[in-house]
C-alpha cells in the first residue's frame, strides 16, 4: 500500500500505519526472510522501497538477498565522513560482486557540518549531535519519496532490539526487518552457503561496525554492539529511534 494512499484515505494516518503493521506482521508471521523481503519489494511496496545498508559486519547477507530479487532495488548508504576506510572498500567490493545497480551514497549536508561540526570533532563532546548531523539527517533526505525501507537489524544484537518485529511503523513509513529472528549462526551459514566475503574488520574483533572514532573491539561474552559508543549510555545512532533524535534541539538541527 502506498504512503500516499494511506495519507489521503485514512482519517488518522498514524493509526492507519499501525494497523498496516499489525496486518503485515500477522500475515507474514513464521515466513522466512526471503519470503518477507520478496513480498515487500515486489508486492507490498514496488518502486517505493529502499534498502538502507551500512555495509557493515552482516550486511552482505541482506544485500545478496535483495540482489537476487531485484539488483536495481535502491540501496542507501550513509557516508558519515567518519567511516573506516575498510568499510568503503568493502562497499565497493560488494556492489561489484553482487551487481547492485542503484547504490546511493548520501553524505551530511555541508551547511550542517559548517554550522555544527566545522572542526570535525563533535563526536568527542556530543555523540548524539554528531550522529544526528552525520547519519540521521542525511538518511531523512535520502528516504524522501520512499514509503518504506528495509533494515538489517536482528533481535540478538542487543537488548534494545530483542522484541523487534518483521514490520514496524517508522516516522510515517513502514520499516521491514526480514532478518529480525535470525541468529548469529543463521548469518554465518547464509554467508558461507553463498560465498559472501566478510567485512575485513570482523576478524579483528569488530562484530558491529560504525564510525571509526566511536567503534571499539568487543570482548568475549559481550553483546555484539558493546563496542559501539563504548563507555556511554548510548546504544543507537538515532535512525532506529522513534524520534529520530529530533529532541536534540527540538526541531532536528
Amino acid at each position: 500500500m502506498a504512503l500516499l494512499n494511506r495519507l489521503t484515505s485514512a482519517v488518522d494516518p498514524e493509526l492507519a500505519l499501525d494497523a498496516e503493521v499489525r496486518a503485515l506482521n500477522a500475515q507474514y508471521e513464521g515466513a522466512d526472510a526471503q519470503t518477507v523481503l520478496r513480498a515487500a519489494v515486489r508486492e507490498q511496496y514496488p518502486g517505493e522501497i529502499a534498502l538502507v545498508s551500512s555495509f557493515g559486519a552482516d550486511s552482505a547477507v541482506l544485500l545478496h538477498m535483495v540482489a537476487e530479487i531485484d539488483p536495481a532495488t535502491p540501496v542507501i548508504f550513509v557516508d558519515t565522513g567518519k567511516l573506516f576506510p575498510a568499510t568503503l572498500r568493502y562497499r565497493d567490493d560488494l556492489v561489484d560482486r553482487l551487481g547492485l545497480t542503484d547504490v546511493r551514497s548520501q553524505k551530511p549536508a555541508s551547511e550542517d557540518l559548517a554550522e555544527k561540526d566545522a572542526g570535525g570533532m563533535l563526536w568527542m563532546s556530543d555523540t548524539d549531535a554528531c550522529c544526528h548531523i552525520r547519519k540521521v539527517l542525511p538518511l531523512d533526505v535520502a528516504l524522501d519519496g520512499f514509503s518504506s525501507w528495509i533494515s538489517g537489524r536482528k533481535r540478538f544484537q542487543s537488548s534494545s532490539r530483542a522484541s523487534l518485529g518483521l514490520f514496524e511503523a517508522d516516522d510515517g513509513r513502514i520499516k521491514v526487518n526480514p532478518l529480525a529472528d535470525w541468529s548469529p549462526g543463521d548469518v554465518l551459514d547464509y554467508a558461507r552457503d553463498h560465498d559472501l566475503p566478510p567485512h575485513p574488520l570482523v576478524a579483528q574483533g569488530y562484530p558491529s561496525i560504525g564510525c571509526l572514532p566511536c567503534t571499539d573491539k568487543v570482548k568475549p561474552g559481550e553483546d555484539p554492539r558493546a563496542g559501539r559508543w563504548r563507555g556511554q549510555d548510548k546504544t543507537e545512532c538515532g535512525i532506529h529511534l522513534p524520534t529520530h533524535g529530533r529532541e536534540i534541539d527540538g526541531s532536528g538541527i
